[in-house]
């Protein structure tokens, strides 16, 4: 069976610590510095051992990917943000262009970020067994534990583990879902199985062309539609296995505190009036929080978000109307973090890996000056080398190209200068050096 892990996310329900380039499932959060789609890996390795894995991810989360994924799996790279059902016939060609994986093969998709226990994972063979000319897609349905109003429901034929399912509910209201539950309705956590020529036959009658090649050409130009809305409440004959155990749709901060093995990470410190609080600070700065309850304060180099949880899950539209400069990115390389906006000066620390570098380039409308701060390297200036360390300065005027590799874990204090700093002010030389 092959899965495909659909890693998208655009990181605005968990800002300030998630943005476009570090979305939630890459966030540090559990015990031992583990990001969910870590946590996620394991268990799919642990359960469905024999098991091939694909990760269909945008192209901006690659260098996240092969920085902290230490294991063997399949990458299908969208070349932008699109929705589910893009994403997931690019990954179903991918697997067949590519791979050539046989168009019989038995394919499971699901979210990279659900927490859960192992049962969740072991149910997954289940799935792929119940696929039939019948039933070409079999869904998991996840037994609710409250009537939410921000999920889906699958509304099942029978109240038995694998049952025929009646009809779908969208994000229904409180009394609806009310009903639903009594009907013996199930979360639609948007899992499903089923062949891998079944989605490539979608994708021939719904985006124009199921070669790999051709969804890469013309892939900003698919309709960004859910596999939920194309695919899924068309179909008429599907089967759903109900999973009962325990699941968790972290992607908000109110959601995500019911996990945390701590109320507190990071430099904080509260009085003993403070009530079901969390506190997550990644700054470099001290928190005090006295007197809250039912409240998350999470600080970052995006920003400080100090919410009510329950109110918290409404953050999105707000960060719409932030300015989404990137202040904070984790890369192959190593790391960067904006600390200072002028008019006309951009400060950033820089940190590069021992044995990384810059690509070698230049800039056409800002100087650079580069402030060692720790380690040692070597860069180099016009093809000239010099080598560096902590109290070495060096600046880099507009035009000049230059790069800069880490003989040891390096950290620079980058002031740009200029009045039209962007981050396409970027010439990368072609030259070997």
């Amino acid at each position: 069976m092959q899965i495909i892990l659909l890693s998208g996310g655009s990181g605005q329900r968990l800002w300030p610590l998630s943005n476009d380039l570090r979305s939630k499932q890459f966030l540090k959060i559990f015990g031992g510095g583990e990001s969910m789609l870590q946590r996620v890996l394991k268990q799919i390795r642990r359960t469905n051992e024999n098991s091939s894995i694909t990760i269909a991810a945008a192209k901006k989360q690659v260098p996240l990917l092969k920085k902290y994924l230490a294991e063997n799996f399949e990458l299908s790279t969208e070349p932008c943000r699109r929705n589910t059902f893009p994403a997931i016939a690019l990954a179903a060609a991918y697997l067949h262009d590519v791979k050539k994986i046989s168009a019989d093969e038995k394919i499971l998709i699901c979210p990279v970020d659900p927490f859960v226990d192992d049962k969740f994972f072991e149910l997954f063979p289940l799935l792929a067994e119940e696929i039939s000319d019948d039933a070409p897609l079999v869904l998991m349905g996840i037994e609710p534990t409250y009537p939410g109003e921000k999920y889906g429901y699958i509304i099942p034929q029978a109240k038995e583990k694998i049952s025929r399912v009646k009809m779908f509910k969208e994000k229904p209201n409180l009394a609806d879902a009310k009903k639903f539950i009594d009907a013996g309705g199930l979360w639609n956590g948007g899992i499903f199985s089923c062949r891998l020529d079944y989605v490539l036959d979608k994708a021939e009658k719904i985006l124009g062309t199921r070669a790999h090649d051709e969804l890469q050409k013309n892939y900003s130009d698919l309709p960004n539609i859910s596999f939920d809305y194309a695919v899924v409440e068309h179909e008429k004959n599907i089967k759903v296995v109900r999973y009962v155990g325990e699941w968790k749709d972290i992607g908000t901060w109110n959601t995500l505190t019911e996990v945390l093995d701590e109320n507190f990470i990071g430099q904080v410190q509260s009085d003993k009036t403070c009530e079901n609080l969390h506190v997550i600070n990644n700054s470099d700065v001290p928190i005090i929080c006295m007197g809250l309850k039912d409240a998350v304060v999470v600080a970052g180099a995006e920003g400080i978000l100090v919410s009510d949880k329950a109110a918290s899950s409404y953050i999105k539209p707000f960060v719409e109307n932030l300015d989404r400069q990137i202040r904070f990115a984790e890369k192959s390389w190593g790391s960067f973090k904006i600390i200072d906006v002028e008019e006309e000066s951009l400060t950033v620390k820089v940190t590069l890996n021992r044995g990384s570098r810059m690509k070698y380039h230049s800039h056409e409308h800002r100087d650079e000056v580069w402030n060692f701060i720790s380690g040692a390297g070597r860069v180099i200036i016009d093809g000239d080398e010099k080598f560096v360390r902590a109290g070495d300065v060096i600046k880099i005027p507009c035009g000049v190209k230059h790069t800069v590799i880490a003989d040891e874990p390096l950290k620079i204090i980058e002031v740009q200068l200029g009045k039209d700093i962007t981050v396409e002010d970027k010439i990368i030389c072609r030259e070997e050096i």
